[in-house]
């Protein structure tokens, strides 16, 4: 009979051992599972215990708190909201790195609390550096749209103006020819705006091989009544097999587009070129005018939609400011690039810079 219960105690006691063998088991992959998740969170999250000593610390975390002095400021002020938290204070601050690259962080912390109890803090740092350049450059572009269209819709009413109170036919025919004019500076705004929609949005998924030939001659078609009127000589290459793959229709309005820059800030007569080359896996295609120039402390800038190196040349030449960012974003979306070569006072050189493909 003794016997008989030492053997039950002791099977009671090996299940008793398995379920809790078990149960911790369970909790370590949890626990394992709960690091795993919050670890492959982009935002930084560090916890620490009531004692404000700390627990768990995620990559992102790690990253941003040990990246040099950029990261002993951030670390500086997670330290200062954990304490505040320790005490049951939720807090925020905002951290002002300045790189390079310049960069912001976003540091806030929230107490843990059960009821009454405190069990810890929890700190999290997000980078927000891109959320805040986009929001600066949706102002921007807002802004900029809103005075670029304002010009010639001003202009416009104006002219209307005049026209209705003017009894000589002969400066009738002159204000009606700046109507026409206005009116087709506004056209291009709002076509440059449309198209460069339209690139930001459809990207360039389909990408078929085309040839570098054709997509130079479909462009050249759009700017020749302009080189015309400019009284500027185009100089492109010969017939050549070079292949690149890509959206045909966003290709050619960025050749247009660069063709069209180099030819309204070119004097008039003078020659604008187009060269081609390839070599490791790229196709380059250069256009070469016999401008202005471009100052040096603009070249990184002149890409953003409506930046303007010469306001009031732009404006004499009929410019939108939108056809290099339209270039930029054609040659994003073809995973390639797009370069300038200048200086002031002796022209300037675009570079389209594309993958190439072989037939």
């Amino acid at each position: 009979m003794q016997v008989r219960t030492a053997r039950r105690e002791l099977a009671g006691a090996r299940r008793a051992a398995t379920e809790a063998a078990e149960s911790a088991e369970r909790a370590a992959r949890s626990a394992r599972r709960l690091a795993l998740a919050v670890d492959v969170v982009p935002v930084g999250v560090m916890v620490a215990d009531e004692g404000g000593v700390e627990v768990l610390r995620n990559s992102t975390a790690a990253g941003l708190l040990e990246g040099g002095p950029g990261g002993v400021l951030v670390g500086h002020a997670l330290t200062t909201m954990m304490a505040e938290a320790g005490r049951g204070r939720s807090g925020a601050q905002t951290v002002d790195l300045l790189g390079p690259p310049p960069r912001t962080v976003v540091v806030r912390s929230q107490p843990l609390t059960e009821e009454s109890d405190l069990l810890g803090a929890v700190g999290t740092m997000e980078d927000v550096t891109e959320r805040r350049q986009l929001e600066a450059t949706r102002r921007d572009f807002v802004a900029n749209m809103s005075h670029e269209l304002r010009t010639p819709v001003g202009a416009l009413a104006a002219l209307a103006e005049a026209l209705a109170d003017e009894p000589d036919p002969d400066v009738m025919r002159r204000l009606a020819r700046r109507v026409v004019d206005e009116a087709e500076r506004a056209t291009r705004i709002i076509e440059d705006l449309l198209d460069l929609s339209r690139i930001e949005t459809e990207g360039a998924e389909s990408r078929p091989p085309v040839r570098v030939s054709a997509l130079l001659a479909r462009a050249t078609e759009r700017v020749e009544s302009a080189a015309r009127e400019q009284g500027t000589r185009l100089v492109l290459p010969s017939d050549d097999p070079l292949t690149v793959p890509g959206n045909e229709g966003q290709l050619v309005s960025a050749l247009a587009n660069l063709l069209d820059n180099a030819i309204k800030y070119s004097p008039a007569g003078s020659v604008v070129e187009v060269t081609v080359g390839h070599g490791d896996g790229e196709v380059q295609v250069a256009v070469r005018d016999e401008g202005i120039g471009i100052p040096a402390k603009d070249h990184e800038r002149i890409f953003e939609r409506f930046y303007r190196v010469d306001p009031a040349r732009s404006r004499n030449t009929g410019g939108t400011g939108l056809g290099l960012a339209i270039v930029r974003h054609v040659a994003i979306n073809h995973g390639g690039r797009v370069m300038v070569q200048s200086r002031e006072g002796e022209g300037s050189t675009f570079v389209l810079v594309l993958p190439e493909v072989h037939p």
